[in-house]
């Protein structure tokens, strides 16, 4: 059930004393809401948000699962949407696929369909460009945790949500085909990875 040896390395280097105290705030009310949960063993969904499901919101999903599963927080599923459907960004799977994840396209098409794997006897993520509505997502009872600015001033109400929670990250998408581009989307996935493993380790298991 361990994860894969270089997603533990990679894991093992997060420094969460980098976020600044009013972040830390931000992303506890997302703690506080896995944690109400986690006490009644209650199943426990959250629906990363971004506008067109390409980028922040698939980081931020694959990071999610994969430490709840490092803390071991269970019945935690972890989902992306966006406000309009385009295409997983080729650099996401190669950012995630660097730090030891292993994807592989199981479509292809305008909008291919990625199994990414963080352990090899768990159920892989799937990754996929949606809308925040698509019935692949949950229809009630979970955490809309919006990744970027634009779908949060967009949908001021998301349907179904039981809490919306703004935790918003820059685009790397600004670095798209330049010389920084892989630079600045492995800081983004970092960043992201960090308060991910700063949310999860507030869980009392």
């Amino acid at each position: 059930m361990a994860l894969f040896a270089k997603i533990e390395g990679y894991i093992s280097s997060l420094n969460v004393k980098g976020i600044p105290n009013d972040r830390k705030k931000t992303l506890q009310i997302l703690a506080d809401f896995i944690g109400e949960k986690a006490k009644t063993s209650d199943v426990i969904n959250l629906n990363f948000i971004c506008t067109h499901n390409s980028r922040r919101s698939h980081l931020s999903q694959v990071w999610a699962q994969t430490l709840a599963h490092y803390f071991k927080v269970t019945n935690v599923y972890c989902y992306s949407g966006g406000t309009e459907a385009t295409a997983l960004f080729p650099m996401v799977a190669e950012t995630l696929k660097s730090t030891g994840f292993e994807i592989k396209k199981l479509s292809e098409g305008n909008n291919p369909v990625y199994s990414i794997k963080y352990s090899e006897n768990q159920h892989p993520i799937i990754g996929f460009s949606k809308k925040m509505d698509d019935h692949f997502n949950p229809e009630s009872g979970f955490a809309a945790v919006m990744t970027c600015s634009q779908a949060d001033k967009g949908c001021p109400i998301v349907p179904g949500a039981e809490k919306r929670i703004p935790i918003t990250f820059e685009d790397p998408k600004a670095f798209d085909h330049t010389p920084l581009q892989a630079e600045k989307y492995a800081e983004r996935s970092m960043q992201i990875a960090t308060e991910m493993f700063y949310v999860f380790s507030k869980i009392q298991s």
